[in-house]
């Protein structure tokens, strides 16, 4: 394990949101592992929140002494119920994220503040699995980065099941664990103003980016920097 200052560093944990996988991270994970911290990036598979949360936790279970869990929109709901109870769990990173509390579900979460742009650009497949329309994918979703990155996200994009958008939250770990939010002032897929909304509730330690809903892509100095500084206070 790699010390700073006598301490023993935390593992850090990537939990990707909707339309991504773990290798969404590429550019963070570097960062990461350049300061000396062991990363590991989740892949769920999308398909119900109660599996997303359990693959997240095996992770989580997984790593030895201290973790930081870093969840990227949809990620971050599923961070809030897999890092419940965990005691190896120290601080949250939200990343222009999710927060739900006790028993809501994201999608009327969503709708707070209105509609985002997103939502009306989402296409169900015959399984009921969203996927983003790949002409606005790189209006609605990834504005701030290059477009041929945009048109490749697009392509590989990973479809998240529809039904997950209706499923309750259980107790949140982020009441009992000290959470940092940074919220995207561009993004078009959860607006700025519920992105707040959640940090105030959560009370969590707050900064903000001008950037899509990418950031990880856009302005991965950002993210790491705001993971790095939730991972100086775990001992």
């Amino acid at each position: 394990m790699n010390t700073n200052d006598g301490k023993s560093k935390p593992s850090i944990v990537l939990v990707h949101g909707a339309f991504a996988d773990g290798s969404s991270w590429r550019h963070v994970i570097p960062l990461l592992e350049r300061e000396g911290f062991e990363v590991t990036a989740v892949q769920n598979p999308l398909t119900s929140f109660a599996e997303d949360t359990a693959m997240t936790r095996r992770v989580i279970d997984a790593q030895k002494g201290s973790v930081v869990v870093v969840g990227h929109s949809y990620g971050g709901a599923v961070i809030t119920a897999a890092a419940a109870g965990s005691p190896n769990v120290k601080a949250l990173v939200y990343v222009t994220a999710y927060a739900p509390d006790a028993g809501e579900a994201i999608g009327p979460l969503s709708k707070m503040f209105g509609a985002s742009a997103l939502k009306a650009f989402l296409e169900p497949d015959t399984a009921g699995f969203l996927y983003i329309s790949r002409a606005r994918f790189h209006e609605v979703f990834a504005k701030d980065v290059p477009v041929d990155v945009a048109r490749v996200m697009a392509a590989t994009q990973k479809p998240i099941n529809g039904a997950i958008f209706g499923e309750p939250a259980g107790n949140p770990a982020w009441k009992t664990i000290p959470s940092w939010f940074l919220v995207a002032t561009e993004d078009q897929a959860i607006k700025p103003e519920l992105q707040r909304f959640m940090a105030r509730r959560m009370g969590a330690k707050t900064s903000e980016v001008k950037a899509s809903h990418v950031p990880f892509i856009s302005q991965p100095d950002e993210v790491v920097k705001t993971i790095m500084e939730a991972a100086s206070v775990v001992i």
